[in-house]
């Protein structure tokens, strides 16, 4: 049935850490850039054995001088001179890495200075072979829109920490997640999320991809929603162009536990924003026999009032927690619902404006 057995990730220090590659793809970051090296330089974790490599996706600021400041340091640049996207630099990256584990983040993210021995404790078990960070959203919700984000990613952390005791989790965060070289090496199109992609290649060759509490990654929250809705267009298409490309994994009776929650989590979740537009027309239609789906219609118009108040409310104007929900709900449905129409019509998009965070 090609089910996996879950195990316990052993907890002790190995005699010897395991040879470690950072890789940071930066485009135009010369505003987060630095706080990242320094955070990734304060990393408990033995100097000899961490590369750190930023690549610059043919950045047009300051990144690639203010990186070149740390050169002493041991922090390598890798310049592209073409830019690709998160995923092509991340391609363009293998020939330059010397770890035997590779480690994928951000620019705009801190990784706690405990976190790193954690994420690597686990490959001390070889059926192993992702390990992710937990992701934690941080903010001043006095000053930001994008409130609802926290308790979705918390939401999403649990889930993750469910499959792993049941087995594997079916994707790993891009802010910070560990992977084995030679799966690292799996080509993935540069219009894909590698992410994603690195749970379901795992997976493949019969390892399995594990969330590790204990490695904590800050995520700031995205300051409006406007730019959270562009954020999971771009996220859920790109997921959804990633499943098509690994849709065997779908067969249950090959793949067993792991595609029955590779259905739940991910696509039947993303389902839901394919039809949400059907379900309001219906409730509607009910509405005019029903008196409570009459209300049930009133309560979701008054929702949809309240979501576009928040989505067009200017960048750091503080918003009422109601508010601030409905309109996360709001831009979480309309984003599905247009990511679907473009992986549906096959539109890739490879290359895109970095979600700016707060730093």
């Amino acid at each position: 049935m090609g089910s996996l057995r879950p195990a316990r990730p052993p907890l002790g220090d190995p005699a010897t850490w395991p040879r470690v590659s950072i890789v940071v793809p930066a485009y135009n970051e010369a505003r987060a850039i630095r706080r990242t090296i320094e955070s990734l330089l304060a990393l408990d974790y033995p100097a000899d054995r961490r590369q750190i490599l930023i690549v610059s996706d043919a950045s047009e600021d300051e990144t690639d001088a203010i990186v070149g400041e740390y050169a002493d340091r041991g922090v390598e640049l890798l310049r592209l001179p073409v830019r690709g996207g998160k995923t092509a630099a991340e391609n363009a990256a293998l020939a330059r890495l010397d770890g035997e584990i590779i480690v994928n983040t951000d620019a705009t993210i801190r990784i706690l200075p405990g976190s790193l021995k954690p994420l690597m404790r686990v490959f001390q078990d070889p059926g192993i072979g992702v390990a992710s960070g937990r992701d934690v959203s941080v903010g001043d919700i006095t000053v930001e829109g994008n409130q609802g984000e926290s308790g979705y990613v918390g939401y999403e952390m649990w889930v993750r920490s469910l499959e792993t005791t049941v087995g594997s989790i079916v994707g790993a965060s891009g802010c910070f997640y560990a992977i084995r070289r030679e799966l690292h090496e799996v080509l993935v199109p540069a219009a894909l999320s590698r992410d994603f992609a690195s749970a379901l290649t795992a997976r493949e060759h019969g390892l399995r991809a594990v969330s590790v509490d204990e490695a904590v990654c800050l995520v700031p929250r995205t300051a409006s929603l406007q730019r959270e809705y562009k954020r999971k267009i771009r996220t859920m298409a790109r997921g959804l162009e990633t499943l098509w490309f690994k849709r065997h994994l779908l067969n249950p009776f090959r793949y067993g536990r792991f595609a029955f929650m590779l259905w739940s989590h991910k696509l039947v979740r993303w389902l839901v924003f394919l039809v949400w537009p059907a379900a309001v027309v219906g409730l509607a239609l009910l509405a005019l026999s029903s008196w409570l789906a009459a209300v049930g219609l009133a309560c979701t118009l008054l929702g949809f009032a309240l979501g576009f108040v928040a989505m067009r409310a200017p960048e750091g104007q503080p918003l009422p927690r109601l508010t601030a929900l409905c309109g996360f709900a709001l831009a979480s449905h309309l984003a599905g619902f247009i990511a679907w129409t473009k992986a549906l019509r096959g539109e890739l998009n490879p290359i895109w404006e970095p979600t700016r965070r707060p730093v």
